[in-house]
Formats: structure tokens, sequence, C-alpha cells
């Protein structure tokens, strides 16, 4: 497995979008002025992640994107590996230039490391590394949406009967 920059940025988007979860998708321009990234960076990172359904997109006026499944479904590997590709086949160009033991041992070597990498990062969850502050957060926003009834009156205004004016005041001065 590569673990590149554009891996790194798409881990950090990934986050970012658990973290700051809503009902509403969130806009790219909102999310590349967070992480400080380039939108055209952002948008070919995003077509990759929605090709491998792990967000959703929603096009219009409020459209952006989404988690496209719950953030405790969606794994470090699953990001990397829909953003930098498939993990390379082992090299056995060592093997064929010097068939040492040595030099087929260390092969073994890396594979196997790589393999221990892939299976830490299939382990750890975008759930798991959001901070508890941030899941604070969206929670309350849950309990705002659910505590508030939808059916709610607005208050009237109510109209004063004094001067609307800095001038209509002015002229109620001249006037006394």
């Amino acid at each position: 497995m590569r673990l590149t920059t554009k891996g790194r940025f798409a881990v950090a988007a990934m986050l970012d979008m658990a973290e700051n979860a809503s009902d509403r998708p969130i806009n790219l321009s909102i999310l590349s002025q967070r992480q400080n990234v380039s939108l055209s960076y952002l948008e070919a990172l995003f077509a990759r992640l929605r090709r491998h359904e792990l967000v959703a997109s929603t096009r219009g006026p409020g459209g952006g994107y989404a988690l496209a499944r719950d953030a405790s479904k969606i794994t470090v590997a699953d990001i990397l590996f829909a953003v930098d590709g498939p993990v390379p086949p082992a090299q056995d160009t060592e093997r064929r230039a010097a068939p040492s033991p040595d030099r087929v041992t260390t092969l073994e070597l890396w594979a196997s490391l790589g393999r221990q990498v892939v299976d830490y990062l299939d382990s750890v969850t975008l759930q798991s590394l959001v901070r508890p502050e941030a899941a604070q957060r969206s929670s309350m926003r849950e309990m705002v949406a659910v505590s508030l009834p939808a059916n709610r009156q607005r208050a009237k205004p109510r109209m004063l009967q004094g001067p609307n004016s800095v001038f209509a005041l002015g002229q109620l001065a001249t006037r006394s």
C-alpha cells in the first residue's frame, strides 16, 4: 500500500465531513477553505471517492457531498484504496535479478509489513478518528433539530408608533 499526499488529503477531507456531519451536504468550496486545499484538487479526489461509493453527491443549489455510509462503516483503508488505486503486486524483479535466499527473505518481510499496514488501516474507522468535541457538536445539532417543532409559528413583529429614522426623530424634536 502506498501512503501518498493524495491519500492524506482524502482522509483529512473525509474526517472533516464526519466531524461536521449535518443533514445537508457540504459544499466542496467550504471544505477547500477549511482544509486549505485547492478546489480542483478536492474535486478530483471526490470524483474517485464517489466512484467507490464513499461519498454521495447532490446537485443544484444547496448541493455538495455527504458521506454515503455511516462513519463507523468507512475505514481509512477504504479511502486510501479509492484515491490511490489498488495495491501494486509484489515486484519480483529482485528475485529475477538475484536469486539469493537473502533477497527472497527481504521481499517476504516487506510484503508481510505491507499486509500488516493494510490490516491496521482496515481496522481504523472514520468514527474512531472523530474528536469527542466534534461528536458532541454534531449530537447537539441533532438535539436542537429534534427539540424544535417543525410547524412552529413565527412571532409577528411589533409595529412601533414612534419615528422610524433619525431624520423623523429630528423632525419630531424640532416640532416640540
